[in-house]
């Protein structure tokens, strides 16, 4: 068993669903480095957000460079680390896109083949953690944190991106453990960096963090 200041821990889920507290308190629970998600300096986002299929191949592609640089600098320093959103769940939204009709197909596949070759050279993480939370809290928490780029970000497209969001989550889990948490339920960050310890040293490849918040 790897010592838990050695670990590379990915935390994925939806937009808004509280990606970058919990990767903040599991930093500072196992004491590891936490990568954030490229958001503030994403050059593309807010046009992608303006003018969603001119610019969805090209953010999409940015997103991947930027992330598989992140995910190979964690790999590289050693150490282990926590990382706001993994270079798999780029494929989730690259997906949606084509699911939508934002994203052409052609598009999609050459997208695909980059990341299929990318992946050769990636080591998985030892452990990724899905923040389940449902479309309709996605929305509500988008909305509240206010966001001049997110707000048009609709109900149609975090749904259809839920639904792709639960096929990567079965497909990722026979490669690597997946803790779910229910993260409608979340009460105090640090509580629950401590039930993700525990269940990571369980040992099983897919299962739900259950827990009683003892603070509310």
């Amino acid at each position: 068993m790897e010592r838990l200041q050695d670990l590379f821990i990915g935390i994925a889920g939806m937009i808004g669903a509280g990606k970058s507290t919990l990767a903040t308190a599991l930093g500072d629970h196992l004491g590891l480095p936490v990568y954030f998600e490229p958001v503030q300096d994403n050059e593309y986002l807010a046009d992608f957000y303006r003018d969603t299929p001119r610019y969805a191949f090209a953010t999409q592609i940015y997103l991947l460079n930027r992330r598989f640089q992140q995910h190979q600098e964690i790999i590289w320093r050693g150490g282990g680390g926590v990382q706001d959103r993994t270079i798999y769940e780029d494929a989730v939204f690259a997906r949606t896109l084509v699911t939508l009709g934002i994203m052409e197909e052609r598009d999609y596949r050459n997208y695909l083949s980059l990341f299929k070759h990318m992946s050769n050279f990636m080591c998985r993480p030892n452990v990724i953690v899905y923040l389940d939370v449902t479309p309709e809290r996605s929305y509500e928490r988008i909305k509240r944190r206010e966001r001049d780029v997110e707000s048009g970000i609709s109900m149609d497209y975090l749904v259809a991106l839920y639904d792709e969001y639960e096929r990567f989550i079965n497909d990722i889990s026979r490669s690597v453990p997946v803790i779910r948490v229910d993260w409608d339920q979340f009460r105090d960050v640090s509580e629950m960096a401590t039930v993700i310890e525990q269940e990571y040293l369980r040992g099983s490849f897919l299962r739900r963090a259950a827990w009683t918040p003892t603070r509310g």
